[in-house]
């Protein structure tokens, strides 16, 4: 007779996590809404740096993904793990540890971000002492899984898991790869790859922080909650098997197609589009078996709020990993990167699949953690229709906002000249687009709203149930016997699974990264690239700290628009001493590569202050404080000494007279300046002075002296 022992399921760290979900992503969304509204009303900010679009875009997305989604990813983690291994957590100490150590990540992101500490990596700005913290906390997380999973009670392991240590192992190395940086100080840093190689390890970090992170994770809580709430298995064992193994091995390689047509090596930029698209049948495997898991249960789904979210979160999935590997394509690619075409593309995975399902999870947990029923169905079902409306009110208007950015840009007249010369023929034309992408926000979030209100009142009429009695067969009941199926060896070895799931993922990773950090031929050297002056190179930190790479790219791609609009094509040898790279994600405003000389001075001094001034209907915020801040320049010397170890080619002691030299240039400026009619006491001591310096020396490396206003 089988020994049968009695143990309690951990609900008090599920409920934890659950709160914080729907906390942080109100919280998530009211930063996106603010940051969609500054789009086309940008006195939104309220005149404050710390509100301005450039300082809280970052915040918004770092507040949604770790946030919002993270909570979620935990809180189903925890309670579906117990439950798939019969087992409580290995751990309340490291269970609460985990919890409480990722709150406080998100609150010091809260902080820094909109102070301007940012590494200026996409989804990964946060500076090096939270990096370490987030480091720590994974890894806490990651024993308390393991030590549960080892721990067991039950032999077999769920198709859920495996993606559950997928994501573990997968984050890790990216995390670890991506924030290999060198502190100046206690909040700024500089990262150990510049230009061309930065990209790639950015984006290799950047689109598997999507996969790993926004994608697997939540592929294995629909392989669980979908069919607990349908009460039906998953559709297909097999399938799921190859949905598995084949997304961890191709997502690792895809990075490159979010640098298509720039300075990367051609071979990167191919590697990347071909995998993109055998991206397809993985994807689209797994969004097939969440679907047919429903067969015979689709009446429910007629009447069942939490199946319909978890349908509509589904196909969001399917829509997103079949526009993913089209947008992959070159062709395409050329229309819909810096348009807001990604940004709606986005956005349809991050609402639908990744807010969706949470939202269908949490309807269906909290009755249970709770011991009641769901206060009200209608209330839920309101919400699936409010959010949905939100869904679309969000999507379209940025889908042909992202058409007509891209049309407008390439349309030539018959002369053979652009149509629109004037970048902001496009941005004044869009508008109504953004006006509308902010209704669709607010939509949504009153849906959020609406399923708050739901979930308190569930709570109120329920009692909770902290700790779940349960019981199971003991380990030492498990019996050996032959495999009826090949693939039964690795998921009884969890440790043989984490071993296969970081090779698989890393040969993707080292095929694409290695060759261009260890084989110089493909950086190569432009004798006339020189390192910024220390004058420029403060302007350039301070250009990172307002977030302009935001809104501004600098990376003018080999299109005849593009050529003709903004000059010469860039070079991957024009960016070799640049920490970090800032080839930019979005055009809200013009490229910035071949900035430099194109104006005077002056005319930068009075964009910042008033960019309506220089530019009549611009949505560009001001930036008055540039003009009143004195320029911190005790950073200087350590800043030049980190370069230095990292490879630009400063002199040995340069450090000594670096400032000498800022304040010499600084003065030019001012002097130039003030020979244009603009006088303000102690101007050459001023943050704008640098920005300008900076600004000036935008693409002028290559390009004729004869080229570059005086």
């Amino acid at each position: 007779m089988s020994q049968v022992e009695q143990f309690y399921y951990d609900n008090a760290i599920v409920k934890k996590f659950a709160y914080a979900t729907t906390l942080w992503g109100v919280v998530g969304m009211l930063v996106g809404l603010l940051a969609a509204f500054q789009l086309f009303l940008p006195e939104a900010n309220f005149g404050i740096a710390e509100t301005t679009f450039g300082r809280i875009r970052p915040l918004h997305t770092n507040a949604v993904i770790f946030a919002f989604v993270g909570n979620g990813i935990f809180t189903g983690v925890y309670y579906s793990l117990q439950r798939l291994l019969k087992s409580r957590m290995y751990s309340d100490f490291l269970s609460a540890f985990h919890f409480w150590g990722w709150q406080a990540i998100i609150v010091a992101a809260a902080i820094t971000l909109p102070l301007g500490y940012t590494s200026s990596h996409e989804y990964a700005e946060l500076e090096w002492p939270i990096d370490i913290a987030i480091a720590l906390v994974w890894v806490v997380f990651g024993i308390n899984m393991f030590g549960t999973i080892l721990k067991r009670r039950e032999q077999h392991l769920y198709v859920a898991i495996w993606f559950y240590i997928a994501t573990w192992v997968t984050v890790t190395v990216l995390h670890l790869g991506n924030n290999l940086e060198v502190p100046v100080d206690l909040w700024k840093s500089y990262p150990v790859f510049s230009g061309v190689q930065d990209a790639l390890v950015q984006w290799w970090y950047g689109h598997n922080a999507v996969a790993f992170f926004l994608t697997t994770p939540y592929l294995g809580l629909m392989y669980y909650f979908i069919p607990k709430a349908a009460n039906r298995p998953v559709y297909s064992y097999r399938l799921s098997i190859i949905h598995f193994w084949a997304l961890i091995f191709i997502y690792i390689w895809a990075g490159p197609h979010h640098l298509l047509y720039t300075s990367l090596p051609d071979w990167a930029q191919s590697l990347g589009m071909v995998f993109s698209i055998m991206l397809i049948a993985p994807s689209w495997g797994g969004m097939l078996n969440g679907l047919l898991t429903l067969r015979g249960a689709w009446d429910r789904v007629r009447t069942d709020p939490v199946l319909k979210f978890m349908v509509v979160a589904v196909t969001a999935y399917g829509m997103s990993t079949l526009e993913g590997p089209i947008l992959s394509i070159k062709s395409v690619n050329a229309i819909s990167h810096y348009t807001d075409w990604t940004v709606a593309h986005v956005h349809i995975g991050t609402l639908g699949w990744n807010g969706f399902l949470t939202f269908g999870m949490l309807y269906w947990l909290f009755p249970k953690m709770f011991n009641t029923k769901l206060y009200s169905t209608r209330l839920a079902d309101a919400h699936f229709w409010i959010g949905t409306m939100g869904i679309l009110f969000y999507a379209i208007p940025l889908y042909w906002a992202g058409w007509t950015q891209s049309l407008m840009w390439q349309e030539f007249l018959p002369e053979g000249i652009l149509k629109y010369s004037n970048f902001l023929e496009t941005v004044t034309q869009i508008l109504p687009m953004y006006a509308l992408r902010a209704v669709g926000g607010s939509i949504y979030l009153i849906g959020v709203f609406v399923m708050i209100y739901n979930l308190a009142k569930t709570v109120k009429s329920g009692q909770f149930v902290a700790n779940e009695a349960a019981e199971a067969p003991a380990k030492t009941t498990w019996t050996s016997h032959k495999d009826t199926y090949w693939h039964r060896w690795i998921e009884r070895r969890p440790v043989q699974l984490l071993v296969a799931s970081l090779i698989a993922v890393l040969i993707g990773g080292l095929v694409e990264i290695f060759p261009m950090v260890l084989v110089d031929e493909n950086v190569p050297r432009i004798e006339s690239v020189k390192p910024y002056t220390p004058l420029e190179l403060q302007g350039r930190d301070l250009y990172i700290r307002e977030g302009c790479v935001g809104c501004h790219s600098q990376m003018i791609r080999p299109f005849r628009s593009e050529t003709e609009r903004y000059g010469e094509y860039s070079k991957s040898g024009e960016f070799i001493y640049d920490r970090p790279f800032l080839w930019g994600s979005k055009r809200t405003g013009p490229d910035l590569h071949r900035v430099g000389g194109k104006y005077p001075d002056s005319w930068h001094y009075n964009h910042m202050d008033d960019p309506t001034s220089t530019s009549p209907g611009s949505i560009m915020p001001p930036y008055p404080w540039l003009l009143t801040d004195d320029l911190d320049t005790t950073s200087t010397v350590a800043k030049i000494n980190v370069l230095r170890k990292l490879g630009t080619p400063y002199e040995a002691g340069y450090e000594t007279i670096a400032n000498d030299d800022l304040q010499y240039q600084a003065n030019q400026i001012a002097k130039r300046l003030k020979g244009d009619g603009i006088e303000q006491e102690g101007l050459e001591r001023k943050e704008i002075i640098a920005i300008i310096a900076y600004l000036q020396r935008l693409g002028t490396d290559i390009r004729p002296k004869a080229e570059i206003l005086k």
